[in-house]
């Protein structure tokens, strides 16, 4: 990895070994590990190197909806046979991969590829997907960022309720109670650790007797397999050898926004990053709508106490967040770093509450005019107005967010504004594609004449959430 035989440090983490470790271990020793050369000829002979590309085709001359009708069968998967050797996890059912270097199924992009499958009436691959993450759960406890082995010690923003709502609006009510004991390993998951006392422990942040928020986290404190060389190097170049900044950027890699100054504690240098000190807005009002599915699915099967039990830890999960993560000053919900007592920065995760319908009237006028001054580009919604060259900051703008910005407007009467957003990222997405053929992993919201940048690799195509959120919006204007 340290040689960089590939630009790529994902590529050999998910290269197939051709004979036994012990074999390859063997011969690795014999070897100059040195010597950039021989390792890179050692490596080509001994391993299957996956493809760089994700052979999505340009197809400029197809708009833009048939574009992206004809990319799920590119971005398919068939169910996966099992091999002891590689990285990849073998899942039972079709899934969609994003695209490009992301060969596996991802958590919580593929919700928002979801609205654009059920678009299309492909309800069969939604459920087949849902199904997958059950299948993952049961086997490890929780869902994995992916399905590589290298993910399991981390999940990401915890999408599956709002999945399995998804599904249940298609299939009926039965749905909750198919899932209820998933939702409940997910649930227990995220809460494990409320007995244990600690301030922090795993994704527990306690804040008062019997009151608890959440935090992003990872069990690891190595360099990620899939960006060994980028965690090395940055931890080289750290004057005060950190060691925990490993365990900072692999939870950073659970929020999903790898990375981004939200979790930066001198909001520009990837080196200050502190992602466990910082209780997440976004996720918080997910693990809340996470209670009001399993309290709903309890309703369904009957269980009345149960439900009210969960409605009730939902309320205290609300009234948690409206104490801790409301910052009166700027008007807005924010992360609130509870090792240094003081709010994060502002980002398109204040919309979240609004989404979750968490938020009161007079929170949401207040977040609303803040998010009009300082977040709407010519193409859509920024992720931060910080440039810092990462790439969950300025100038990029993520599909993901545009969807959950125009709903939670939409839940608060804020229409017009929606509308506006939603129609400059629909239009960016569209000349775009008229320029490349291409549906973006992320898009620079600020300069219409440039690419996206920032992070650790190119701007990706294909690209599964991409497809479904213009799908969804461009449904939604339609209405």
């Amino acid at each position: 990895m340290m040689l960089r035989i590939f630009p790529d440090s994902k590529t050999f983490a998910d290269a197939i070994p051709l004979a036994a470790i012990d074999e390859i271990n063997s011969a690795y020793k014999k070897i100059n590990q040195t010597d950039r050369s021989q390792v890179n000829e050692f490596v080509k002979h001994r391993f299957e190197i996956p493809k760089e590309n994700s052979n999505v085709p340009i197809l400029s001359s197809l708009p833009i909806n048939r574009h992206i009708s004809s990319l799920w069968s590119h971005l398919l998967r068939e169910p996966d046979h099992s091999d002891k050797v590689s990285s990849l996890i073998p899942l039972p059912h079709l899934y969609i991969v994003p695209g490009g270097r992301f060969r596996e199924i991802y958590y919580w992009d593929s919700y928002f590829t979801m609205l654009g499958l059920k678009i299309e009436g492909r309800q069969n691959v939604i459920s087949d997907m849902i199904n997958n993450f059950s299948w993952l759960m049961a086997h490890f406890g929780h869902i994995p960022n992916g399905n590589r082995s290298y993910f399991l010690s981390r999940s990401q923003p915890p999408f599956f309720a709002l999945m399995i709502e998804l599904l249940a609006g298609i299939r009926g009510p039965e749905v909750y109670s198919q899932f209820l004991q998933d939702l409940l390993r997910e649930y227990a998951f995220w809460m494990d650790g409320v007995e244990s006392g600690e301030q922090g422990y795993r994704r527990i942040v306690k804040l008062g007797e019997h009151q608890y928020l959440n935090r992003y986290y990872d069990d690891s404190n190595s360099p990620r397999a899939e960006s060994y060389f980028e965690d090395r190097f940055l931890y080289e170049e750290d004057p005060d050898k950190n060691q925990i900044i490993y365990q900072e950027l692999r939870a950073a890699c659970e929020s999903g926004w790898d990375f981004s100054s939200r979790w930066l504690e001198d909001g520009i240098h990837l080196r200050s990053i502190h992602t466990t000190h910082m209780i997440p807005v976004d996720l918080n009002a997910l693990l809340y709508l996470m209670e009001k599915t399993i309290a709903k699915s309890f309703e369904v099967e009957g269980d009345h106490q149960q439900s009210s039990d969960f409605l009730k830890k939902a309320d205290d999960r609300a009234n948690l967040m409206n104490t801790w993560l409301w910052n009166n000053e700027t008007g807005i919900f924010t992360d609130y770093d509870f090792i240094g007592k003081k709010f994060g920065i502002p980002s398109l995760a204040m919309m979240f509450p609004l989404f979750a319908n968490i938020s009161s009237q007079q929170q949401a006028e207040r977040s609303i005019q803040f998010l009009s001054e300082h977040f709407l580009r010519p193409g859509g919604w920024v992720t931060t107005y910080n440039n810092t060259g990462q790439q969950w900051d300025a100038p990029n703008g993520w599909a993901p967010l545009q969807w959950i910005t125009y709903l939670a407007l939409k839940n608060y009467g804020a229409s017009i504004l929606a509308h506006e957003g939603a129609i400059r990222w629909l239009k960016l997405n569209e000349n775009v594609f008229k320029r490349t053929g291409r549906m973006m992993e992320k898009y620079n919201v600020e300069d219409l004449s440039l690419d996206a940048g920032g992070g650790e690799y190119p701007v990706q195509d294909g690209f599964g959430w991409t497809n479904g959120v213009y799908l969804a919006l461009s449904k939604e204007l339609e209405t």
